[in-house]
């Protein structure tokens, strides 16, 4: 399975195993990690699975839909690496993706 570094605001670093076709979202919430509210349950409907893909791994995790770009106008402190959670499926090729969670949800 694939490995995600979570790194939170103190700076503590998360490495979570997460399953093949399942979100980023999904992984930070299976386990318990704080920062990733995910009100909409992953539908695309909000903005509170807000991340920061790491620089190098940006273009490995596809760029955002246009439905994705229109959720993340209702994000905390958007910046260029900027995803929703919700919409990164796990698949090998991400093996390693480091994100950061924002310092809060919108």
């Amino acid at each position: 399975m694939p490995k995600i570094t979570f790194i939170a605001q103190d700076g503590s670093r998360h490495e979570v195993e997460a399953e093949n076709g399942s979100t980023v979202m999904e992984a930070a919430l299976k386990e318990g990690l704080s920062g990733v509210e995910a009100e909409c349950g992953g539908a695309c409907a909000c903005a509170t699975c807000h991340v920061y893909v790491d620089e190098a791994w940006f273009e490995r995790t596809g760029s955002p839909e246009p439905m994705e770009e229109d959720m993340l106008d209702f994000a905390y402190d958007v910046r260029p690496t900027s995803r929703l959670s919700c919409q990164i499926r796990v698949r090998d090729e991400l093996d390693g993706l480091v994100i950061t969670i924002p310092e809060r949800q919108a």
